[in-house]
């Protein structure tokens, strides 16, 4: 409900292409499949060539989920809605309890080999769930994932006890997926009248369970926005890179997400304010891995 039509996806990505945003996610299930068919679309419009943008794409949230079946037909989908023959990054979108695990990895390092991937990457899991696929594929000869998009930012941070370390035991590039909370780190207060904080039912769940404590990192923020004179989010993303992060996700609707987004790459924040950012923080309960 609060995504945007084919014409102002276009907008969005043209804008991306010419400051030198070349990265884009999406997954099979976004928006029933019109976020893969809006960005193939945009891309076609805009005479971008192929090899000059990453697609990343996901699978999961399916019929099968991660079993060799559904994969193998998924894939197909996603580059047919997408208009391409190969996906730089296939993720899975969670952790498959009922796909024996040898079965997912076995397939998509098919679709490596076959050259419909050229990388995989994991969403959303448990610290010794992505281990644990990481051991079968090096013991099996398979391809390893190279990323981890997993929950993350000032908000929520419960992936520094485990999954994170793993990542990099591994040298796995992390693109955390809603680096700005859903937008709670972009502003003020807790809510806006915006068309997503009115009918986004998953950024409530994520968040309103935390407010009291989150409220307090988000006015931590919006000081130091004031302290530095820019906008909240190039804080609260600028903190991201402080953290090794590669590409956060950035879900930006406007030109303006964009610019702010931008001009936090060049951004460095000082120890004592990632300190000061970080010191309110409380232990929250586990969202994103199932």
């Amino acid at each position: 409900m609060w995504t945007l039509d084919q014409k102002e996806t276009t907008e969005i990505l043209s804008h991306c292409f010419d400051n030198g945003i070349n990265f884009i996610d999406t997954a099979n299930g976004y928006s029933q499949g019109t976020s893969e068919s809006y960005i193939g679309n945009a891309i076609k419009e805009l005479g971008v060539a192929r090899e000059d943008v990453i697609i990343a794409s996901k699978v999961y949230f399916n019929e099968g989920k991660l079993s060799r079946e559904a994969i193998l037909r998924e894939i197909d989908g996603t580059l047919e809605r997408l208009g391409t023959d190969y996906l730089d990054l296939y993720q899975i979108h969670r952790f498959d309890y009922d796909t024996p695990m040898l079965e997912t990895m076995e397939a998509l390092n098919d679709l490596v080999e076959c050259g419909k991937v050229r990388a995989i990457g994991a969403s959303a899991m448990y610290g010794y769930q992505f281990h644990n696929m990481q051991v079968l594929a090096d013991a099996n000869g398979l391809t390893r994932f190279s990323t981890m998009q997993n929950h993350y930012n000032l908000l929520y941070r419960e992936d520094e006890r485990e999954l994170i370390p793993i990542c990099e035991q591994y040298g796995v590039s992390r693109i955390p997926y809603s680096p700005l909370a859903g937008g709670h780190l972009a502003h003020s207060g807790w809510s806006t009248d915006s068309a997503r904080s009115r009918t986004d039912k998953v950024l409530k769940d994520k968040y309103d369970g935390s407010k009291d404590n989150d409220m307090e990192i988000i006015e931590r923020v919006e000081e130091l926005s004031k302290s530095y004179d820019v906008p909240m989010s190039q804080i609260a993303l600028a903190w991201h890179f402080k953290k090794g992060v590669t590409a956060p996700i950035v879900g930006g609707t406007k030109v303006s997400h964009l610019n702010d987004a931008i001009a936090s790459v060049d951004m460095d924040l000082k120890d004592d304010d990632v300190k000061y950012l970080e010191e309110p923080y409380r232990p929250h309960t586990i969202v994103g891995a199932l």
